[in-house]
């Protein structure tokens, strides 16, 4: 009789952690925006629990997508510290207004993959006129950890090939190409800066390397 097999081939009694991303769950979600599909996600290889907000038929080319990086601080409490509540706000109105596309939110990515504790912490040397760069690198932490594998991985399960990525950051466009998902465009997503993150857009536009070529305009600002 054969044994049973368990998971990835192994006999039962000798079953190895799985790995890679698997799709969980698929609901409805209504929202302020529209009628989105919340598709979730575990991935085996960090524990985190992700999910991609669909909007209408996607297709398999050329599709609007967003790839958001967790930021409890601006996606929920309105920080103007950062631009990313504004940005998950306009992306999610963007692919409603073009009648499909993707909203990939990547938990795990939390101050470019330093933890919210560690972003904090990293806020507070902010505020005492270390840029953002300089406050990671003084706490001993990465400048950017961030991962867009299982971006990539979520992407592929949705059958999507091709995007037309929503991201002023030329980093997930290269990460997303070496991860095997054509970037057929990269469509700005340009929030209009305030006093409390001129200074943190002009880091990450001369440090970081985004193309935010708006702030430009806004030189009165300190």
């Amino acid at each position: 009789m054969t044994e049973k097999m368990g998971v990835l081939g192994k006999k039962s009694g000798q079953r190895t952690q799985r790995s890679g991303v698997e799709r969980v769950v698929n609901a409805p979600l209504p929202t302020v925006y529209g009628e989105f599909r919340a598709v979730g996600y575990l991935d085996h290889d960090r524990g985190d629990e992700q999910v991609a907000l669909v909007y209408g038929e996607i297709g398999t080319q050329d599709v609007l997508t967003r790839l958001h990086s967790e930021c409890l601080t601006g996606d929920a409490f309105g920080s103007q510290h950062c631009e990313c509540g504004d940005q998950l706000a306009s992306a999610l109105r963007a692919v409603v207004a073009e009648g499909s596309g993707i909203v990939v939110y990547l938990r795990g990515h939390e101050g470019r993959g330093i933890g919210l504790l560690g972003k904090l912490r990293a806020m507070a040397l902010q505020a005492e006129g270390l840029d953002t760069v300089e406050a990671n690198l003084a706490l001993g932490l990465p400048v950017d950890a961030r991962d867009y594998g299982v971006a990539a991985e979520i992407l592929h399960d949705l059958g999507v090939n091709s995007v037309r990525l929503m991201s002023n950051n030329p980093r997930k466009r290269e990460a997303l190409v070496r991860h095997g998902i054509e970037v057929a465009e990269q469509v700005p997503l340009l929030i209009p800066p305030c006093e409390n993150n001129i200074t943190y857009l002009r880091t990450k536009r001369e440090r970081l390397d985004h193309h935010l070529p708006h702030l430009d305009a806004v030189a009165h600002l300190s």
